[in-house]
């Protein structure tokens, strides 16, 4: 089936709304049951390199901070406001990715759960922008499949998920990659990229590309 790509009721919302909040809290214990953090820890813990800077895209909550290794400077960029918790010494950008200019300062871009909310011509002007300059993505997104949609419907009853996150996981999943096609959208072309995806036990996509130039 081929991506469909809509808007999501989350992005819509004030972030203090309280269908906002609980989607918020709903979105933290599906990354904890899909095992976003554990992926992105081992990955992380293997290729970043000493003087790696690192952009986490779509932040939120910015729960991946949380996972980097020691002593790595870790900068993001998301509509939503800083988070109280934010360190004072990393930089947070509030601004829309489709229009951010900053790529030169990072060698490094992990994203969680973002790059399904563009289109394919969206994703390609992305990944012209970052490809000169980033040296390593990391991205753990949907996997567009009948078997994600029912798995995540039961996640949804387990958690006693809102109906914002309910229908936002549904389109979520609609919008997520198959096979080769993020990477290819993002333009990690071979031979000056390798790239490598997998699924996850749950049906999620996960991207590891790296510049070999």
């Amino acid at each position: 089936m081929p991506r469909t790509v809509v808007p999501e009721i989350l992005d819509t919302l004030d972030p203090d709304a309280p269908e906002a909040r609980h989607s918020r809290r709903d979105l933290t214990w599906i990354n904890r049951c899909i095992g976003s953090a554990r992926w992105f820890r081992r990955e992380l813990a293997t290729r970043l390199r000493p003087g790696d800077r690192v952009l986490e895209i779509g932040a939120g909550e910015s729960e991946l901070h949380r996972v980097a290794p020691d002593g790595v400077a870790w900068d993001a960029i998301d509509l939503a406001p800083r988070p109280p918790h934010w360190p004072p010494e990393s930089r947070w950008h509030r601004r829309d990715l489709r229009a951010f200019n900053g790529w030169p300062a990072y060698t490094a871009v992990v994203g969680n759960l973002v790059y399904h909310h563009f289109d394919d011509t969206e994703l390609g002007h992305i990944g012209a922008a970052l490809r000169p300059h980033v040296r390593l993505i990391l991205a753990h997104e949907p996997g567009r499949t009948a078997g994600a949609q029912r798995g995540f419907r039961w996640l949804c009853r387990f958690i006693g998920a809102h109906a914002v996150t309910r229908h936002d996981g549904r389109v979520s999943i609609d919008a997520g990659f198959q096979g080769d096609e993020l990477a290819r959208a993002l333009g990690c072309r071979q031979p000056e990229w390798h790239w490598q995806v997998s699924s996850s036990l749950v049906g999620t996509h996960r991207l590891v590309a790296i510049r070999s130039t």
